[in-house]
Formats: C-alpha cells, sequence, structure tokens
C-alpha cells in the first residue's frame, strides 16, 4: 500500500511486520468478539477504562537520559484485564498503543503496527496470568500471590511487547536479534510495568472488597502519582539538559581557549599561571611547562610591573571592570614584546572571584610602526636629528620647569655655518648634505645627554643647553664648538673647514613661549654674523628694540608701496671724453611722512631681508622703462639708456627674465636701451644659478654690468666668461684718486683690467674737478657724481634729455645744473 513507507525495511523485516500485524489485529478481532458479548454495563466498564488508559497515553513521562517514556496507562489496562479478562485487556491495550502510536510517530507501518503487538503482548502475558490464577486459593496467600503474579507478569508483558518492537528494529538494519543485549540496556524499564501490575493488583483487591468506590478514589490518586512522577522526571532532564549544556560551553571555551588566534592564559589572583594556550607561549617564545611554572610578573617588563599591578588590585577590588593596557612582555630570547593586554575575572556560578582570564596580542609591530611615525615627525631625515617641531616641544617643557623651579635656568644656541653655501655652490648638494652629517655627529658628541640639538632647516641648528647656572658656561661651550669646528672635514678627497655664527639667549629673560626663545637666539646670531665669522654674540635689550625697528620699518615700507611714499631719482651718466649725457641711472627715494627723506642704505636691507625688494625692485624696473619711454618720445632721443639696480632676490625669481621682457615691451624700449646693474657680491656668491639668467638677459639684447666693482672677491677666471659688458668702479676708489698718485694705482689697474676684457668701464662718485680729469687721462669711457649731476626729479631730468643736441657744456656749467 502506498500509505505504508517500507523503503528502510529489509525484506525480512516486511515479511515479519506483516506477519505480526496479521496476528495481531486476529488476536484483536478475537477479543473484539469476546467483549461484544458482555453486558452493556459491562461493556460501558471496559470502554471507558480503555479510554482512561488512552488520555494517560497523551500525557508521558519522558525517563531522564533516554528516549524512553512511560505513560502509566498500563495500570488501568491491567485493572481491567483483572476484572474483566484477558479480552478486555487486549481491547484497551490496542486502544492505548494507537493513541501512544499516533502521537509519537507519523509513519503508517507503526500506527498500525503497536496496536497488533500490544494485543499479541497482552494475549501472551494475560494468558499466562489467567493460567497461574486458577490455581491461585481464595484466601490472604491467595491475595499475596496475586500481587507476585502480577510483578511476574509486568516482566512478562514488557518483554513480549519490547521483544517484537526490537525483533522488528533488529530485522529493519541486518542486525542479529540480541535479548540478552536489549535486557541489559532497557530491561530497567520493567520495573515500571512491574509497578504498574503491583498497583492495578491492589485496586482489584481493593475492588474485590470494597466495590466501585476503590476506584473512584484510586483513578485522582493514580492520575497525581503519575502527575508527581512527570514533575520529577521533568526537573531531572531539565537539570541534565542544564549540565549538557554547561558541558557543552565548557567544551566550547576550552577548545576556543586551545586554538584561539590571540594569546589567552588561566591567571590565579595571585599571578600564577594555571593555563596558557599555544599562542601565548609562541608570543613569549616560552614552552607550556616553563610558563605554567612563572608568573605574571615575571613574564612582564620590570618597567610595567609596577602598572599592571596596580590596575590588577582594582579589577580585584572592585574599582574597574576589566583591563585594557599595553605593556611590555619578556620574551624568552630577552627581547621585549610589545602585548595588548585585555584582563577580566573568571567567577563560578555563585559569583565568586577564583582566576583572571588573559587575552593578550602581539602589537610589536604596530609599536615599531608607531615608534617610526613619531621618529618620522620629530626628527630631521637628513641629520636624524630633532626637528623644529620636537625642538619646539622640548623648548617648553625646559620653560615650564624653569617656571615652577627658578634654579633650573638653561640657554638655546641659534648656530648658523659661516661659508656653507659655498660648499653647496662648490661641491654640490651631495657634498652639502654630507657636511651636514658630518656636522650634526661632531655637535651631538660634544653635547650631555640631558641637551637636545636640532637641525631647523638648511644650515641651521638650534641647541638647548639644560642646567645652565652662568652666562660663562654658554660662552664656554660656544668656544668649544669653534674648537671642533676647526678641525677639517674629510668630504671625499677634499678637507673643509667651517665655523659658525652663533648667537645666545637665557631663560632668565623671562620667555613664555619656545617661539619668543628662537626668534632671539635668531636675532643674536644675526649680530654675530654681523661681527664676522666664527663669532658669537649674546641677546640683550638692544637687539629686541633694532629688531622691532626693523620690523616697524618693514610694515612702513609695505604701505609705503602701496601709498606713493616710494619715488624714483635719475642721476645723469656721462660720456667722460666730451661730456655728453648717454644715460641715466634710476635710483630709489623714499619720502617718510615722519622721518623726511630716507636714504636707500636706510631700507633697502631691510627690503632684502624681508622679501620686499622683489616687489620694489619690480616696480623700480616698470617705472624707469616708463620714464624713459616718455621722453625718448617726447625728445625724439632713441640712443639714451637706462641703468636699473637689480637685487639677488629679483635674480633668483622664476619669472625674472619674463619681466624684463614685459616692462620693455610695456613701454616700448628696445632691449639695448636698459642696462641691469648687479653688484659684484651677487655674481660670486650665486654664481652657478646666475649664470643662466644673464646669459637669457644677453641675448634678449639688455646691456649688464657689475656695480661696485673691486669690493667683492671676483675670480679672474669667472670675469673673463661672464655675460657681462661693463665694468663700474666703486665710488670708494674714485674718492683717493689724487694728482700726487695716491689711490691712482687701483683705478688704474681696473681701468685695464676692463681693456684686456673688452669691457666697457663706468667711474662713479666724480665729485672734483681733479677726480674728473685723472679719469678722462687714464681713458675711463663713462662716468657719474655730484660734480657732473646730483640724482634729479623726473622734471629736472627732462630738462638733460632736451639740452642734449645742445654743444656739450664744460665742467662748471654741469655742476650748476
Amino acid at each position: 500500500m502506498a500509505i505504508f513507507d517500507m523503503k528502510d525495511y529489509s525484506p525480512a523485516a516486511r515479511r515479519y511486520w506483516f506477519a505480526v500485524v496479521a496476528l495481531g489485529y486476529a488476536a484483536l478481532a478475537y477479543a473484539v468478539h469476546q467483549v461484544s458479548e458482555f453486558d452493556w454495563p459491562i461493556l460501558l466498564q471496559v470502554l471507558g477504562g480503555a479510554a482512561v488508559a488512552a488520555v494517560v497515553a497523551l500525557f508521558p513521562v519522558r525517563i531522564p537520559g533516554t528516549k524512553t517514556s512511560i505513560a502509566g496507562g498500563e495500570i488501568f489496562i491491567v485493572l481491567i484485564m483483572l476484572l474483566y479478562g484477558v479480552p478486555a485487556g487486549m481491547l484497551a491495550a490496542s486502544i492505548e498503543g494507537l493513541v501512544a502510536s499516533w502521537r509519537t510517530s507519523k509513519r503508517w507501518t507503526s500506527r498500525f503496527g503497536t496496536p497488533a503487538m500490544a494485543a499479541l503482548a497482552m494475549l501472551f502475558a494475560g494468558t499466562l496470568l489467567e493460567t497461574a490464577r486458577a490455581y491461585m486459593p481464595a484466601n490472604g496467600w491467595g491475595r499475596a500471590a496475586m500481587v507476585t503474579s502480577l510483578l511476574v507478569f509486568g516482566v512478562v508483558y514488557f518483554a513480549a511487547n519490547t521483544l517484537l518492537t526490537s525483533t522488528l528494529i533488529a530485522l529493519k538494519n541486518r542486525a542479529p536479534v540480541s535479548p540478552l543485549k536489549w535486557w541489559r540496556s532497557m530491561g530497567w524499564i520493567s520495573m515500571a510495568y512491574m509497578t504498574s501490575g503491583s498497583i492495578a493488583g491492589l485496586l482489584f483487591i481493593s475492588f474485590e472488597r470494597f466495590g466501585v468506590p476503590v476506584l473512584l478514589v484510586g483513578v485522582p490518586l493514580i492520575t497525581m502519582f503519575l502527575s508527581s512522577l512527570h514533575s520529577y522526571f521533568q526537573r531531572k532532564e531539565a537539570d541534565e539538559q542544564h549540565m549538557q549544556q554547561l558541558k557543552a560551553s565548557e567544551s566550547r571555551f576550552h577548545s576556543a581557549f586551545t586554538h584561539a588566534a590571540i594569546g589567552m592564559a588561566l591567571v590565579s589572583t595571585e599571578g600564577r599561571f594555571l593555563q596558557a594556550n599555544k599562542s601565548y607561549c609562541d608570543m613569549l617564545g616560552r614552552p607550556a611547562g616553563e610558563l605554567l611554572a612563572s608568573t605574571l610578573d615575571e613574564t612582564v617588563h620590570d618597567e610595567d610591573v609596577g602598572s599592571i599591578k596596580e590596575l590588577v588590585d582594582k579589577l580585584l577590588a572592585g574599582e574597574i571592570q576589566s583591563i585594557a593596557t599595553e605593556v611590555r612582555g619578556n620574551h624568552s630570547d630577552g627581547t621585549s614584546v610589545w602585548m595588548a593586554l585585555n584582563v577580566s575575572l573568571a567567577r563560578d556560578w555563585q559569583f565568586r572571584t577564583h582566576n583572571l582570564i588573559i587575552q593578550a596580542q602581539d602589537i610589536s609591530a604596530r609599536r615599531r610602526a608607531e615608534a617610526e611615525l613619531y621618529h618620522t615627525a620629530y626628527h630631521d631625515s637628513l641629520t636624524q636629528l630633532s626637528n623644529r617641531t620636537h625642538f619646539n616641544e622640548q623648548l617648553n617643557r625646559a620653560i615650564a620647569r624653569a617656571q615652577r623651579h627658578a634654579e633650573q635656568r638653561f640657554a638655546v644656541m641659534y648656530l648658523d655655518f659661516d661659508r656653507f653655501k659655498m660648499v653647496n655652490d662648490s661641491l654640490g648638494h651631495r657634498a652639502g648634505d654630507e657636511l651636514l652629517v658630518h656636522l650634526a655627529r661632531r655637535l651631538q658628541s660634544i653635547l650631555r645627554p640631558m641637551d637636545v640639538i636640532a637641525r631647523l632647516g638648511g644650515d641651521e641648528f638650534a641647541i638647548l643647553l639644560e642646567n645652565v647656572q652662568h652666562e660663562r658656561d654658554a660662552v664656554q661651550f660656544t668656544e668649544r664648538i669653534q674648537k671642533e669646528l676647526n678641525r677639517p672635514f674629510q668630504l671625499g678627497e677634499m678637507e673643509v673647514t667651517i665655523s659658525a655664527s652663533i648667537g645666545i639667549t637665557f631663560s632668565t629673560n623671562g620667555y613664555q613661549t619656545a617661539e619668543q626663545i628662537i626668534r632671539d637666539a635668531d636675532i643674536a646670531m644675526y649680530k654675530a654674523k654681523s661681527k664676522g665669522k666664527a663669532q658669537y654674540a649674546l641677546f640683550d635689550a638692544s637687539l629686541h628694540q633694532h629688531v622691532a625697528a626693523q620690523l616697524k620699518l618693514e610694515s612702513e615700507l609695505r604701505r609705503a608701496l602701496s601709498q606713493g611714499q616710494i619715488y624714483l631719482q635719475y642721476q645723469p651718466i656721462y660720456m667722460l671724453r666730451d661730456q655728453r649725457l648717454i644715460g641715466f641711472e634710476a635710483l630709489v627715494r623714499w619720502r617718510h611722512p615722519e622721518r623726511g627723506l630716507l636714504d636707500p642704505g636706510e631700507f633697502i636691507p631691510t627690503a632684502e631681508e624681508t622679501g620686499l625688494i622683489v616687489p620694489l625692485g619690480n616696480w623700480i624696473l616698470m617705472q624707469a622703462c616708463q620714464q624713459m619711454r616718455l621722453w625718448c618720445h617726447a625728445y625724439d632721443n632713441p640712443g639714451l639708456r637706462m641703468s636699473v639696480n637689480v637685487s639677488s632676490m629679483q635674480l633668483n625669481q622664476p619669472d625674472f627674465v619674463a619681466r624684463v621682457r614685459d616692462a620693455l615691451v610695456q613701454a616700448q624700449l628696445s632691449p639695448s636701451q636698459l642696462t641691469l646693474e648687479v653688484t659684484e657680491s651677487v655674481l660670486m656668491n650665486n654664481i652657478q644659478s646666475v649664470i643662466p639668467i644673464l646669459e637669457e638677459l644677453r641675448r634678449m639684447g639688455v646691456m649688464l654690468s657689475i656695480d661696485d666693482f673691486g669690493t667683492g672677491y671676483s675670480s679672474l677666471n669667472y670675469l673673463a666668461t661672464l655675460p657681462i659688458d661693463a665694468l663700474k668702479v666703486d665710488r670708494s676708489f674714485v674718492e683717493r684718486m689724487t694728482r700726487d698718485g695716491q689711490g691712482n694705482e687701483i683705478v688704474k689697474a681696473i681701468f685695464r683690467l676692463g681693456q684686456a676684457l673688452s669691457k666697457q668701464v663706468y667711474a662713479e662718485g666724480i665729485e672734483t674737478g681733479t677726480q674728473l680729469l685723472l679719469l678722462q687721462e687714464l681713458g675711463c669711457e663713462y662716468g657719474q657724481g655730484y660734480l657732473l649731476s646730483r640724482p634729479l626729479d623726473p622734471e629736472h631730468a627732462a630738462g638733460f634729455v632736451a639740452a642734449r643736441a645742445k654743444p656739450a657744456m664744460g665742467a662748471a656749467a654741469v655742476v650748476l645744473h
């Protein structure tokens, strides 16, 4: 039949099932036939008892630790059998079996087979009991024999019922039928059947003596008994489930503990290791036995023991709930391992503290990365000295200490190395970098551990000297630095000596910030540099006033550029042979609203220091070219030239050549009408970077001149190759020229040098007739000075341009102008 799913049944099991079912239902048919002949009151009692057994079967009691349930309906089945015979008992057993199988299984083979097997088991066991009862006396001994027989009946009934079922299971699994094995594992359940039989017997005996009231009282008592048993077994089952859950939880914890990728350890509250997984042992490079024989303090770096012990004490005292910290662990090879520790309490079911659970993760790689980032952020990449940021932090800490403890004085030294730029320019930047590294190492070697040295940028260094009681201590250390620097440095095959200009300031000046100290030390350094090489200077109030004045001048100069206070004057340049005007030199002037007319020497150095020389120089260039355009167009004199001084900062601007071109285009001037004058020192200090710019200007057609020639240290080799058109003799040499020949030789030498190099020679600062005549005798071509004309405003200069076509004027006439 389709409803009988017997795919898992072996052929022998199928045959057995059909045989048992056929026999069972045949026996059940016989029982029904017998019961149907009962009187209606008796029949109703049989059916009522069977119904009670069936209802009880709906509420089975599961025996803890097994898959077996006891319903308790056997009590009523046996009682029906004793009262109304074996057929009635077979009918009750079949009904109870049908209800139980319907509740516990969805397979039709079980639902059909269980009632049949129950009927056969009751037929066999009940027949044996009825046979035994025929021989029992009717007295007290007979009732005792009855109870004993019912105990045996329970065993037999259980055996028959279970044997029928276990045989089917064995045949399904193609396993041999083993009654002894079955009895050893399941025989104890027969006690429940024996109990049911004995209870039924007692009820039967009481019924014979007291009648139906016994049954009315017995049924509720049996129900209460079964309910109590059910409740008891449920609690036992719940306890067993809880134990299973605890075991499963413990198993999971043990598995997670043992195989965790991070280190885990169980430590007693006294610090003794009780258990540790492989990851923890590997992290510290220790075998499990060695680790378990040690304490937590022994595996932590000495410097971190105090902090971890303090945290554990707080944890045990309940002040904190857990610990999350980072400490250094002692590896077996003697190195330190950075560990991130998480520590919590392991408590029992009564919440009593037993041990500490430690989770540890190796964070050494992260710590190394952080240390490298910190080093990068606070150290100079070339010299590995502290950088400006780190130096400022250390300096601020020193200020705070000095404010708390006045006796903890300190000094700060600002170092700038003399002639370092020359090393860079002549030997290259790689040699310059190598020199900086050597300087850093040598300075570090003479410092105390408490002192701090930093590279602030370029060739500027700073030193923080702690615990300086007297100014002479810093001065003596400065002398020691200079002595160390006097020893040559080996750069490749070349030995280089270098010195430093050093500015010094002291904490006794009452500083509040690191920036104030570095500022004043820098100011003192510039004062030292102004005194020459290898000098030092101490900061004082006068320097501060000087700087304040410079700052004020810088601010005023910025306003002057935007408010029109800056203007140009023009000093004529003549051909000395016939005193013919050939051009002008543009000279900047500042009409200060409070101080009056300022000489260029008062504000040009400030403009160069602050970078204002670039916009100022660009303005002068543009203004001078525009003025020349006006004169040329007004008086038709295209041959005039305009000379403009150019600073080193202007030359270093990447757009300088473009600005010169724009100035000429906007003024509609020919490049040959513009002469750019560059001082000798600017050329020599920036020779490598300046030459390409000068060559580009020369190709454009602009004339180039060396201003203040003779005051610097020009190399004849460079002079021969420089794209220069003219040399301008400095006024200091012209001033010394006299008729008796004193001071004339230098000018003669410069003039002959110009002739040898095919350069034009200009003289400036001509103030006497004797100077003019001597220069004419030497053959000097061009000149300017107060004798010929003072600097003029544009209107007066225009008169000179207008008079250019008139006959040449004598020297005396020129002076009148």
